[in-house]
């Protein structure tokens, strides 16, 4: 009996220990096997209801005069230890050294990496993944930090719902070069395939960022690709940032999401995941609508006719006004005229009146 109870005991701790099935093994794909709409069977996380990226309506999202603006540590302060640059087969990746964190923040928060997303179609086709308002930016780089007061390392702090803070910046494309950039496209081409690794120079990493770190939307979310660790507090700043479009081309097509011995070669492209319903959530702003509103396309149309209908009313009023004016000053003129020939005309009838005969007295 007394062996049948140890036997049964052994069989418990068994059970209390078997590992779940492990998933990080799994090959996932944007678009390919094991997708974005597949994601949550093998990652349970991406089905949760706190997913991101989300679409910005900015009519519905709530002031916050608590949230500052944001202080970045030591960005600018890069030494002169070589970055590392790496091609993970889902983007490029910048490690980050451990002096460069977040102030202005509950914790103090550590940066541990940041990445980017981009499309395949150039300007206007989208690429980044927060919009506001239905619209989508050209491509989206994200800062990654830690909250390192609590959690030792990223890994841990991804798992904890207060573990991370990641910067959205979105990015759009116009005509001038954004030399910050540079610093890190210059240096695609010798990670083109899944697995490379480069050291490149220190630089910079404030340069990146929009100028107002003071205006931002926030809300609680996730991950934007597995595991899908509902874990970020996002900050997604309202400036854009500029790059060329010949910088954008480089983001498109330099890149392959396959090894470098792999026989077929497939272009990292479309790296972006689609919004995610925002349910319960709700996005704050650090900035009041007054300052700050974004405008859809349509609001943008309609202010833009307002102001031409206003401009051909107030036209045709003025040429109303004047051609009343010209109109009338003849008019008044040959009143004028008339008034003083009928006045000499009376003055003469009043000379040519004869005097009343003189009365005799009786």
């Amino acid at each position: 009996m007394e062996s049948l109870d140890c036997f049964v005991c052994l069989m418990l701790v068994s059970v209390q220990w078997t590992p779940a099935p492990a998933t990080k093994n799994i090959t996932w794909t944007y678009k390919g096997l094991v997708g974005q709409s597949e994601w949550s069977e093998h990652f349970p996380d991406c089905g949760g209801t706190s997913q991101s990226p989300v679409d910005i309506v900015t009519t519905h999202t709530k002031y916050d005069p608590a949230l500052l603006p944001l202080t970045p540590l030591g960005y600018s302060q890069h030494g002169n230890k070589p970055f590392t640059l790496y091609n993970n087969g889902h983007t490029v990746v910048v490690e980050l050294p451990e002096w460069m964190g977040l102030g202005g923040l509950p914790w103090l928060y550590t940066a541990a990496q940041m990445h980017l997303h981009w499309g395949s179609g150039g300007p206007s086709h989208g690429g980044g993944e927060h919009t506001i308002n239905g619209q989508s930016a050209d491509a989206e780089l994200h800062v990654v930090h830690y909250n390192s007061e609590l959690y030792p390392s990223v890994s841990t702090a991804m798992t904890q719902r207060d573990g991370l803070v990641v910067l959205g910046v979105l990015i759009v494309t116009g005509e001038e070069t954004n030399v910050a950039f540079n610093n890190i496209l210059n240096y695609l081409s010798r990670v083109r395939h899944a697995d490379q690794k480069v050291s490149i120079p220190a630089f910079d990493i404030q340069s990146l960022l929009p100028t107002d770190l003071g205006s931002y939307y926030r809300y609680n979310g996730s991950l934007t690709t597995p595991p899908c660790y509902q874990s970020v507090a996002w900050i997604v700043f309202n400036e854009r940032v500029q790059i060329s479009k010949a910088q954008l081309l480089k983001m498109e097509t330099l890149l392959y999401s396959t090894r470098a011995e792999d026989e077929f070669r497939i272009l990292l492209q479309d790296n972006y995941r689609v919004t995610q319903p925002l349910n319960h959530r709700v996005v704050f702003t650090s900035f009041s609508a007054e300052s700050g509103k974004e405008l859809t396309s349509g609001e943008v149309t309609a202010i833009v006719i307002g102001v031409m209908c206003g401009c051909v009313g107030l036209a045709v009023i003025v040429r109303f006004v004047v051609k009343t004016i010209r109109v009338n000053e003849p008019k008044k003129a040959n009143d004028k005229k008339q008034d003083v020939a009928l006045n000499s005309t009376s003055d003469s009838e009043k000379k040519e009146e004869p005097l009343p005969p003189p009365q005799t007295e009786p």
